[in-house]
């Protein structure tokens, strides 16, 4: 989940012709109201075989909307099998179960199930919304042929500790050891992750060893069925995890890249577990989304996780993506969005009580400020090729990223990342004025994960 960047992170960008900025602008924008407006889009994702899918905050109803109505039509239209969130393994993998129809409870129960801060990122009305509709859809299909929810983030150390110990027990008895002695190294060193790493501090071993042993063991005896395959990935998510905690504890932006490659990992895996040609739609902030190479991300160091799938898959997709792969130029498709100004759901500082909070009018000279001068409604933006597109798409510009954590007051200070729209995204999404999302339940006290932002941005 994305945070936000410190004001370390933004850079002045340069003033650009603005009147003639506009021109371009609403010369390019195409409608946006309904979802027979996103056939544009699915003309450019073509046969695609990983759609990105963005957002500009956490807590907007506007781009959740949006991205189930889009990821529909890639479902039914063009056949995509799963989709992979920012989100964590055991909890999506209970949503799995239920939207393929082989778990108890319903898609309702199973989103509801999101309890950990921040819960309304997940916990909605607008993931159960598609959740429920996807139980429908494969309803209809084969039970091999249905389309899955999983989750490809890094965070859920002790649940999938627990699960990996639960399926090695009834499975697995000869890797029990393996599994017991991470087990204990965890357990003697805290029963959260926060408290693992300020462990480290004190202790000079790290419990790396036992991570790395128990994923070597899982990996070896977990049979290629799908709860075999659930197992293995608790284990890497256990090792992942292990890897990001450490890392945190030396700041900079290296947490942040353990993360993003862990997610490109998963997909990875997922892709091949799901077989060739398999098509993937992924949901997560457009900071994971949108190509790093086209931000001031990269002079920090960081990479991303569209960053990472165009360079393995070949998703330059013709639009100049930061130096991705030839491969067919159409492997894979980056979408972003952004909002002007509205509402949206976050917390006022790590695990504090979602609320909804203002968004200001973006900041001067911003994308945002960009877009709202000169296509004041909803619009859709295709990316066209390097060389045949208007000069507003490869200029530097401010672009606005909400996170779970905000500050309305400080959103002209902190928010803004220097973005070439044309290489980042492949396609935009603009949404004028958005509002928040509505969340299932409040936060329950006591059960915030510890902030997981790189310490130095």
């Amino acid at each position: 989940m994305y945070r936000g960047y410190g004001s370390a992170m933004v850079q002045r960008e340069a003033p650009a012709s603005r009147s003639g900025d506009h021109d371009e602008i609403r010369r390019s924008a195409l409608p946006l109201a309904a979802p027979e407006d996103l056939d544009p889009l699915l003309e450019r994702i073509g046969d695609a075989r990983y759609v990105l899918i963005g957002e500009a905050s956490h807590g907007t109803h506007d781009f959740y909307a949006w991205r189930a109505a889009l990821t529909r039509r890639l479902i039914t239209e063009k056949d995509f099998r799963f989709v992979g969130v920012e989100g964590d393994w055991p909890d999506c993998h209970r949503i799995h179960r239920a939207v393929t129809g082989i778990g108890d409870e319903s898609p309702g129960e199973a989103v509801y199930g999101f309890a950990r801060w921040p819960s309304f990122m997940w916990a909605n009305e607008e993931v159960a919304d598609f959740c429920r509709w996807l139980r429908d859809w494969n309803d209809s299909l084969p039970t091999r042929a249905r389309c899955g929810f999983h989750g490809l983030d890094v965070y859920s150390l002790w649940d999938s500790l627990r699960a990996v110990r639960g399926y090695a027990l009834r499975h697995l008895p000869e890797q029990a050891d393996a599994v017991l002695r991470a087990l204990h190294c965890f357990e003697a060193r805290g029963h959260d992750p926060q408290q693992y790493g300020l462990a480290l501090r004190l202790l000079p071993e790290s419990c790396e060893e036992a991570a790395v042993g128990l994923l070597t063991a899982v990996r070896r005896s977990a049979p290629d069925d799908e709860a075999g395959f659930a197992a293995r990935q608790n284990a890497e998510v256990v090792a992942g995890a292990e890897e990001y905690y450490r890392a945190m504890l030396r700041g900079g932006a290296e947490s942040w890249n353990v993360r993003d490659v862990h997610m490109a990992d998963t997909l990875d895996r997922l892709t091949g577990f799901y077989g060739d040609g398999a098509k993937a739609v992924v949901w997560a902030h457009n900071t994971h989304v949108g190509d790093a190479r086209a931000t001031d991300m990269a002079a920090a160091g960081m990479t991303n996780l569209g960053q990472l799938v165009r360079e393995r898959h070949g998703g330059n997709g013709g639009n100049g993506g930061g130096g991705g792969s030839d491969g067919d130029g159409g492997a894979v498709v980056l979408v972003g969005f952004g909002t002007h100004r509205g509402t949206v759901v976050a917390g006022d500082e790590w695990g504090a009580p979602a609320e909804v909070m203002p968004v200001p009018p973006a900041r001067p000279a911003s994308l945002e400020s960009l877009l709202h001068e000169a296509e004041p409604e909803g619009a859709l933006f295709v990316v066209p090729p390097p060389g045949d597109r208007p000069g507003w798409y490869d200029r530097p510009v401010g672009h606005r990223a909400i996170g779970v954590v905000y500050h309305p007051e400080r959103d002209h200070l902190r928010n803004y990342v220097r973005t070439v729209p044309g290489r980042r995204y492949d396609a935009f999404l603009w949404l004028d004025r958005t509002s928040a999302l509505r969340p299932l339940h409040g936060e329950p006290p006591g059960e915030a994960e510890p902030e997981t932002f790189p310490t130095a941005l």
